[in-house]
């Protein structure tokens, strides 16, 4: 049986159209030639946070080239630079053969390349030539990113060839984002030049905010501005205006790509580039008539779907943050999650933790204020695997492996996606053979809430563990290790009470040490502490599953049991002060530790209290130790 290929996707910001026309060719070709995608997605740069977005980039640390046969890389849609560079040096380190999109300047890969520049110069010289613009405004990607140094140069290039001028406060730079066109708006109506002829932008979702923006300002897109974009989206084809953009064969490019991969695989060789031709559009936000892509009936549908959808997730993430919010237990939060991802459609879901998600996060600034991301750790655990309507979980995997149980058969796509809160990793989610992400609107909205509900659940942990061990402080005699007085209270009142009401006697020994301030004196207080802790061993030694025992005060300790009997005082005090000679001998100080006790076996009245008792045991107590003289626990040498 031959080996299925194993390729890795390697993508950001799953939710935006570029990305998803790729992934359609990429997902349909798979399927269709039986290979298995994991797609690493993260949604880096939507949130402009820089510690959010570096949780996020935690999702490329956990692929396993060793595991891989080949890669595809979109390396175009990871905004952050750094991160950028990280990937690309991993993939080439790993030897795969590796196919990436309008990436000329990695010899390295396989690079598929869309005619960026014929196709915006194609747009640029259309406003000037047919509709008479003189004055352009440009709204740019990063030029970090490939696609968009080649569409800015390409038009600069077509500004110069007619003589144009171009100010620098008519160029906007942005990250390919919505919000960017937007800031351009603000930008370009704040800078006091007047209106341009036409801004052409970068790409559609850009042209699109931009157009939305002037139009609340008043200024009418054709017929005060011409405006264009690049990519010919959904949004753009059925936006009114529609806009003037370029059509590119994305899809077709993910399909390629796939076919790439395989291909050398299976060692058949390749050109290192594939170029692929794009086209312009014209249309409505340049004042030419519309090219209109669906049939009216055809365009209600879809629209009716997609409403229709974002409704239904709408109730799913609004339902979901509610009974996620009231989670106060890992299990009941699991379970939280388990209800709603039944009605995600995938055949397989997975929540993958590591195995320090719960622990309290080192100091997020030690000595330095660089933000450094949380890593997985070695081994992992799935507290929730859904698989066709079944939950199960796995104990334990290694992160190397990156699924929690592997894939058996061919034509899967499995996207991974991070779990994180801010920069530190809890674990990461796996979703297979599932549109869901992609078409979803909200997919993102819904990991992050899960995402925080298990931030919620850990600090309610470690606030439970910090409670838990401030109580302890509270009731517990740090020096001696057993009830302080406040612990005593607490524990004594039940037995009291429990006493009283079965007419149970109950046995009281107080116990003052002799002799400490001599040690002390004599010795050093580092000696006194070692001899009340001694003391304290004594007589805790002295309790069994009947009695109490605490250090009530200083030098003064306290031994309380139920269900006691007169015989139970010589029985006590005998073992008590066999136990001090023991010690003594042990130790062999030179010092003895001694102590005098006074202990009482009583009834309790009804209108007796638990302090007169106390006081009746400390009075006997007393009495012994005036017939002791203290100096003689000193030993000299």
């Amino acid at each position: 049986m031959n080996k299925i290929p194993q390729i890795a996707v390697i993508v950001a910001g799953i939710d935006e159209e570029y990305q998803q026309a790729v992934l359609d060719g990429i997902f349909y070709r798979a399927k269709e030639k039986n290979i298995n995608i994991l797609c690493f997605a993260a949604f880096g740069g939507v949130l402009a946070n820089s510690r959010y977005d570096c949780g996020e980039y935690t999702i490329y640390d956990l692929i396993n080239y060793k595991k891989l046969d080949g890669v595809i890389l979109l390396d175009n849609t990871i905004s952050d630079q750094s991160v950028r560079s990280k990937v690309i040096q991993k993939v080439i380190d790993s030897g795969l053969p590796a196919v990436a999109f309008d990436s000329s300047d990695h010899p390295e890969f396989y690079n598929i390349s869309i005619d960026n520049e014929k196709a915006m110069k194609e747009i640029v010289r259309h406003v000037i030539t047919a509709h008479g613009a003189r004055t352009l405004n440009y709204v740019s990607g990063p030029l970090t990113n490939p696609e968009a140094a080649a569409r800015y140069e390409a038009f600069l290039e077509v500004i110069y060839e007619y003589g144009l001028e171009i100010d620098d406060r008519r160029i906007f730079f942005g990250e390919f984002r919505a919000s960017d066109g937007r800031a351009a708006a603000e930008a370009f109506l704040s800078s006091g030049l007047p209106l341009p002829d036409a801004v052409i932008c970068a790409n559609d979702a850009m042209a699109l905010s931009l157009c939305e923006e002037l139009n609340k300002n008043g200024i009418s897109v054709p017929e005060n501005v011409i405006i264009t974009g690049f990519d010919n989206t959904y949004n753009a084809r059925h936006n009114s205006p529609a806009l003037t953009t370029v059509e590119r064969p994305l899809t077709q490019s993910g399909a390629k790509a796939c076919d790439i991969v395989l291909d050398l695989i299976n060692g058949v060789p390749h050109g290192k580039t594939t170029y692929l031709t794009a086209s312009p559009v014209f249309s409505e936000s340049c004042g030419c008539p519309a090219h209109e892509p669906d049939d009216i009936a055809v365009f209600k549908k879809k629209a009716y779907k997609m409403i229709n959808r974002c409704r239904n997730d709408i109730s799913l993430l609004n339902r979901m943050t509610m009974e996620l919010a009231e989670t106060e237990t890992a299990a009941s939060n699991i379970r939280a999650i388990e209800k709603y991802v039944r009605e995600i459609r995938c055949e397989k879901f997975s929540i993958c933790l590591c195995s320090n998600w719960d622990t309290i996060y080192k100091s997020e600034q030690e000595d330095t204020d660089e933000i450094k991301p949380g890593r997985y750790t070695d081994m992992m655990t799935a507290p929730l695997i859904l698989e066709n309507g079944e939950s199960h979980s796995v104990q334990a995997f290694r992160s190397t492996e990156m699924l929690p149980e592997p894939l058996e058969t061919g034509g899967n796509v499995c996207c991974f996606f991070p779990l994180h809160f801010r920069e530190h990793c809890l674990g990461y989610y796996t979703i297979t053979n599932s549109l869901f992400p992609i078409v979803s609107m909200l997919w993102h909205s819904i990991i992050l809430n899960i995402s925080n509900s298990f931030e919620n659940i850990r600090k309610l942990i470690n606030l439970n563990s910090m409670i838990s061990e401030l109580d302890k402080l509270y009731v517990n005699d740090t020096l001696c290790n057993i009830y302080n007085r406040n612990g005593f209270i607490r524990a004594a009142d039940s037995i009291f009470n429990e006493c009283k009401a079965a007419g149970k006697m109950l046995l009281i020994s107080f116990i003052d040490m002799d002799g400490l301030k001599l040690i002390n004196d004599n010795y050093g207080h580092k000696e006194g502490d070692f001899a009340l802790q001694r003391l304290a061993a004594i007589i805790s030694n002295c309790c069994g599953n009947r009695r109490i025992c605490a250090r009530f005060g200083g030098d003064e300790f306290i031994i309380l049991g139920s269900d006691a009997n007169e015989g139970d005082i010589s029985e006590l005090e005998s073992s008590f002060n066999k136990y001090l000679e023991n010690t003594n001998r042990v130790i062999n100080k030179p010092y003895t530790i001694a102590a005098s006790i006074g202990t009482i076996v009583t009834s309790i009245d009804s209108d007796i209290n638990l302090f007169n008792l106390i006081t009746k045991a400390d009075s006997i107590m007393y009495e012994n130790k005036k017939k002791k003289k203290t100096s003689r626990y000193l030993r000299h040498e």
